[in-house]
């Protein structure tokens, strides 16, 4: 049933388990907001003076987009704005539903606003899942006023929606829920007769109340279902009362709620926040993050691919062996598997926390950009194929180029000054030696090397 459906009178179904006497609607489902005053969060948008809340009270509402991680109340929002506005309140879930869901939507509308004048309000879940040609299916009907849209994504906007429908509308980004948000939520809960607890008389330890807000995640929904469970598994004492202790609460909620999505934003968020961490060189919290990053159901050969790119892109010559380490830490991971695994990740991120950094290995891509933008110079005549050149200088009764080669291990240290780019850009300079580790010591006995042949 959806959450939201309506009656045939067109208002919405009450949430009140007094007007519905075969009520059974979870505790988190019947305390959803119904008002901007019951809203908890996002105070950046809602709040007193804020501009939502200035839009909500004129009633002039354009189409939105709103973007932020999963359970920070986006659904929610787009539900108190359709009632506070008094508009219809349509739903189409992206990864379920198409254009077919969308004309069905758009027919309902126009028929509707023919009827009574009523605004059509179409709230698209997981907007980023829509192609090109969904997307650009909804901007004729925005135009034409006959829907506003919010659509509701976790996926950074500006790269999964497409400009023509960014244009048409506001953008609004959200924040996770706070700890004390869920707890607001909770003692709503509790007091509330009508929709929540408040009907029972219920005690709530001090303790039980953070551990319920805590391990909850910034989750409302996971919190109010976890209450509801305590409340509904314990027996009231002799007066009546429901105790919820500590131990209580514990046995509802046993797992932290990690607000993570490996497939969106948070997951390169997250681990960009632990290659940084790497980088300077701080292994506390490259674990912190690493362990984020687990805990949010990554799979730890993507953790073991990106230590590989760090080991050669921000370690590299300045400790060669890096990559060697990461190396035999994904294979004695892939032959013990989980939970020991987890020695082989920290074995590789603490290691290259540690390690002496270098990004000297990027002078790869300052020679690509240089081939690519001027191309490719002749060769010099001399480090041309010795046997290659032989015929033709033969044919042309001319010497050999490749005679003049000077072969470095015929002189002193095995080096000799020979100019090996092309003339146009023999004093060109791409690498840059690091400073640290081994990579110090290999260019100061390289330069003393080449000053004793000078």
């Amino acid at each position: 049933m959806d959450l939201f459906e309506e009656k045939k009178s067109g208002g919405f179904q009450s949430s009140s388990p007094k007007e519905n006497p075969q009520f059974s609607e979870p505790l988190a489902t019947r305390m959803r907001p119904q008002s901007l005053d019951e809203f908890a969060g996002q105070e950046h948008l809602v709040g007193e003076g804020k501009m939502l809340q200035r839009m909500i009270d004129t009633g002039i509402i354009g189409s939105l987009i709103f973007y932020g991680p999963p359970s920070s109340g986006k659904t929610t929002l787009a539900h108190v704005i359709s009632r506070e506005i008094k508009a219809q309140f349509e739903v189409i879930n992206a990864v379920l539903d198409g254009i077919k869901e969308l004309r069905n939507v758009v027919d309902k509308a126009e028929k509707l606003r023919k009827l009574n004048g009523k605004k059509t309000i179409l709230f698209v879940d997981e907007i980023h899942r829509w192609n090109k040609a969904q997307q650009d299916a909804l901007l004729p009907h925005l135009e034409s006023g006959i829907i506003t849209l919010v659509g509701a994504t976790t996926e950074n906007p500006f790269y999964s929606l497409v400009n023509p429908l960014l244009s048409r509308c506001q953008l609004f980004e959200l924040h996770p829920l706070t700890t004390k948000d869920v707890r607001l939520m909770l003692n709503r809960a509790l007091q509330d007769e009508e929709r929540g607890l408040g009907d029972k008389e219920i005690e709530v330890a001090e303790d039980a109340y953070d551990h319920l807000a805590e391990m909850a995640g910034g989750d409302i929904r996971n919190a109010l279902n976890a209450l509801e469970v305590a409340v509904l598994s314990s027996t009231p004492d002799e007066g009546g009362k429901i105790h919820i202790s500590l131990e209580v609460a514990k046995e509802s909620i046993q797992r932290r709620n990690v607000r993570y999505d490996r497939t969106g934003d948070e997951h390169y968020h997250y681990a960009s926040a632990f290659i940084k961490s790497m980088r300077g060189s701080d292994p506390d919290a490259a674990l912190y993050w690493m362990n984020a990053m687990l805990e949010g159901g990554d799979d730890p050969n993507f953790i073991f691919r990106r230590m590989f790119i760090f080991a050669s892109e921000d370690v590299g010559l300045a400790e060669p062996n890096a990559i060697t380490i990461v190396n035999s830490c994904q294979e004695a991971f892939m032959k013990c598997g989980m939970p020991e695994g987890m020695y082989f990740l920290s074995h590789a991120c603490l290691y290259l926390s540690q390690c002496p950094k270098s990004n000297s290995t990027k002078a790869i891509f300052e020679v690509n950009r240089e081939i690519i933008e001027r191309g490719v110079k002749d060769i010099p005549p001399y480090l041309k194929d010795k046997t290659a050149n032989k015929k033709g200088a033969k044919y042309l009764g001319v010497e050999n180029a490749s005679e003049n080669y000077k072969y470095p291990h015929s002189h002193p240290n095995n080096w000799v000054d020979q100019q090996y780019l092309p003339d146009e850009l023999k004093d060109k300079k791409w690498y840059e030696a690091g400073t640290q580790g081994r990579e110090a010591l290999l260019w100061k006995k390289w330069q003393e090397i080449k000053n004793q042949g000078e």
